[in-house]
């Protein structure tokens, strides 16, 4: 017999985000509800292999937990990961964060815990969750753009996301705004992610008001006081975001655009001049709903899950 298990009405999989810093984890039942939640500190700083060592012993603890406490083995386990990711092969080929390159970590997770594995990228499975049972839940197309320290997305299709043809789609904070401007670690200049980032505004705000602890956040509130400095930091965010965010538009033609990361966490003090800027720039397009995402840190996390329990229901069902 293989690896696959029956489901019961209490049957549930393991589903872990991977991050730069912290691991975040959950059994997760078939109606999406969290069983068991636990978080564990990467450990980069012990190296690559220390890593992977760590999560298949993390995912291996959840699988003791679910049979103890749950009474029954995870029928599966997903895990999404940063950087450039091989969903096909089950590989991660690579994360300047992580330190890694080409683990087959799918392959190591399922001869670990001895039931399938689905191997996918912490934005995209946030993605999924967000499209699925979150601010997007519904939607036929969506496009799901967090702003934390880089700049992300994830193309939602009917849905499942879009991986693209090399595990590169999505990559919005990558797309130019200013052509000349600023250097970005990618090797072009003027990206989307340089202006537009939570990280990119926390150090243009710490320019402007002379305190170099000063991030994001505080500039969100420094513009809800009436501050001109913030003010005019933030809107070249603002703006910078729509001109990305209209060239997403334009290619894709979402239904809704979800708004997510720590930018997201300022409410209508990004969202009331983010609709206006991308309505003064849309003329053919059809303006999207523009909302934030309602899953938070969890996200990746319940994304992990979804893929596991697809893995599941596909395994009897061919997708077409």
């Amino acid at each position: 017999m293989g690896p696959r298990v029956t489901l019961s009405p209490v049957g549930h999989v393991i589903a872990l985000d991977v991050g730069g810093t912290g691991m975040k984890a959950a059994l997760i039942a078939a109606d999406g509800s969290l069983l068991h939640r636990a978080r564990r500190a990467t450990g980069r700083e012990h190296g690559p292999d220390a890593v992977v060592e760590g999560i298949l012993d993390f995912a291996a603890d959840l699988r003791a937990h679910g049979a103890a406490h749950l009474g029954e083995k995870a029928a599966a386990a997903g895990i999404a990961v940063p950087g450039i990711i091989d969903e096909e092969r089950g590989v991660a080929a690579y994360s300047a964060n992580l330190g890694w390159r080409d683990v087959p970590l799918r392959d190591l997770l399922a001869e670990r815990l001895g039931v399938p594995v689905a191997l996918g990228h912490d934005v995209r499975a946030g993605g999924l969750a967000e499209g699925r049972i979150g601010a997007g839940r519904g939607t036929d197309r969506f496009l799901f753009v967090p702003l934390g320290t880089g700049i992300a997305g994830a193309i939602g299709i009917d849905g499942r996301v879009e991986a693209g043809a090399h595990g590169l789609a999505g990559e919005i904070g990558h797309i130019v705004v200013r052509p000349g401007g600023p250097p970005c670690p990618c090797g072009q200049r003027g990206c989307l992610e340089r202006f537009a980032s939570a990280a990119a505004v926390g150090r243009a705000w710490a320019r402007a008001c002379g305190d170099p602890r000063a991030d994001a956040a505080d500039c969100a509130r420094a513009v809800e006081s009436g501050d001109t400095r913030a003010r005019a930091v933030w809107q070249e965010a603002v703006d910078a975001l729509a001109d990305g965010l209209v060239t997403a538009l334009t290619l894709l033609d979402p239904r809704t655009l979800i708004i997510g990361g720590g930018l997201a966490e300022a409410g209508e003090t990004l969202f009331a001049p983010l609709r206006e800027a991308v309505r003064r720039r849309i003329t053919f397009q059809k303006p999207p709903s523009i909302v934030p995402a309602a899953l938070g840190d969890t996200a990746g996390c319940l994304g992990a899950g979804l893929l596991a329990w697809d893995l599941l229901t596909t395994s009897t069902t061919p997708r077409r």
